[in-house]
């Protein structure tokens, strides 16, 4: 059984519904034997995963380990079933879950207040209207609304 020491992706980038992580030098390393092996970008670089599925997709992609003078050449489908790389693999998927939630969470605020900014600069520029058209209660309705943060008089 081979144990992976350190797996941390150089960079991730989402495309539609997969994920790449794409590995470099000192970013993924493995224990064989109590001796470590780190990974080198010579052949396959990156894990693929379907975000529906959560599969990988790449499973053929070879992988090759290096100390020394000698080389451990693996495709991911084997990594996957001789080491512990799955468990690496679900923690960097959590940890962008949870970055997808933060960055969820951020764009419904922002969208929230550009919603609200616009309602009261839409809430101005009828308020000018009813002024021009002269219209008294249109005119009053529309400052209660202003005064309100643009909510409706009750």
């Amino acid at each position: 059984m081979m144990y992976v020491k350190l797996m941390k992706p150089f960079y991730t980038k989402k495309e539609k519904h997969l994920i790449r992580f794409v590995f470099a030098y000192q970013y993924f390393s493995l224990l064989k034997d109590d001796e470590l092996f780190h990974f080198v970008p010579v052949e396959g670089k990156e894990i693929v995963v379907n975000l529906n599925t959560f599969q990988v997709e790449n499973l053929s992609e070879v992988f090759v380990f290096q100390k020394g003078n000698r080389f451990i050449r693996l495709p991911l489908y084997q990594l996957l079933l001789i080491s512990d790389i799955h468990l690496h693999l679900q923690t960097i998927l959590e940890g962008e879950r949870a970055h997808a939630a933060d960055v969820t969470e951020q764009s419904i605020r922002e969208a929230a207040e550009a919603i609200e900014f616009l309602e009261m600069e839409n809430i101005s520029r009828m308020i000018d209207y009813a002024l021009e058209q002269r219209d008294e209660v249109m005119f009053h309705e529309l400052i209660s609304r202003q005064m309100n943060g643009g909510c409706p008089s009750e």
